[in-house]
C-alpha cells in the first residue's frame, strides 16, 4: 500500500531537518511508538502500537535511517511483528525537506505492507486515512517540541493511536471522499 503526505512546518528547514536527525524526540512525536534501543551499527528497535476498532496489535522490530544532509532526504526502512496477534509489517518511508513559504514542506513517500488480520484495514483505504489523522498528531508535537525549552521539550509526546475515535473519524472521511468522488 503506498502512502503519500505532505505538511508544513511553521520553522526553517535547516530546524526542521534538525529535528529529524534527533530520532528519540521523533519516536516521542510519533503516536503509539516507543523507542527502545540502538545497535552498534546504528539501527534503531522498538514498538509501535496500534488499535483499530477490535483489533490491537504492537508491532516489534527494528528500523534503519539513512539521512542525506546534503538533499535534506532521508529512508527509513522497518518491520516488525505483532506476536499476539500474528501481524506482520514492513515499511519503506523516503522523506523530504523543502523550503515553503510558510516555513519548512516535508514530503513523506510509504510504501507499507501488512500482514494479518490487520491487512483488512489496508485494503480498505481505512489506513491512508487514518496516517492523515496521524500526521496531524505529529505535526502539533513537533511544533510543541521546537515551541518548548529543552526540558519542556523532553515532556512532550504524542499520545497513543488507536481508539474507536480515531477509527471512526477515519472511516468518516474515507465514505466521505469515496461518496464525493462518485458523485460527480
Amino acid at each position: 500500500m503506498k502512502i503519500e503526505q505532505h505538511f508544513v512546518v511553521s520553522r526553517s528547514p535547516q530546524v526542521v531537518w534538525d529535528f529529524f536527525g534527533d530520532v528519540p524526540a521523533v519516536a516521542q512525536c510519533l503516536p503509539g511508538a516507543t523507542l527502545s534501543g540502538v545497535s552498534e551499527d546504528g539501527g534503531y528497535s522498538g514498538s509501535i502500537s496500534v488499535k483499530l476498532g477490535p483489533i490491537a496489535a504492537t508491532f516489534e522490530g527494528r528500523a534503519e535511517l539513512t539521512r542525506d544532509d546534503a538533499a535534506m532526504a532521508g529512508t527509513i526502512e522497518g518491520r516488525g511483528v505483532d506476536r499476539r496477534g500474528g501481524n506482520r509489517g514492513q515499511v519503506k518511508l523516503v522523506y523530504a525537506v523543502e523550503p515553503h513559504e510558510r516555513g519548512t514542506g516535508v514530503a513523506i513517500d510509504a510504501d507499507v505492507n501488512l500482514s494479518g488480520a490487520i491487512a483488512q484495514f489496508g485494503r480498505s483505504g481505512l489506513i491512508s486515512e487514518m496516517s492523515s489523522r496521524l500526521i496531524d498528531e505529529f505535526v502539533a508535537c513537533l511544533e510543541a517540541k521546537l515551541d518548548a525549552t529543552p526540558a519542556e521539550a523532553e515532556e512532550i509526546e504524542a499520545g497513543e493511536v488507536g481508539g474507536l475515535g480515531l477509527l471512526l473519524k477515519s472511516l468518516w472521511a474515507w465514505l466521505r471522499r469515496l461518496l464525493g468522488s462518485t458523485s460527480r
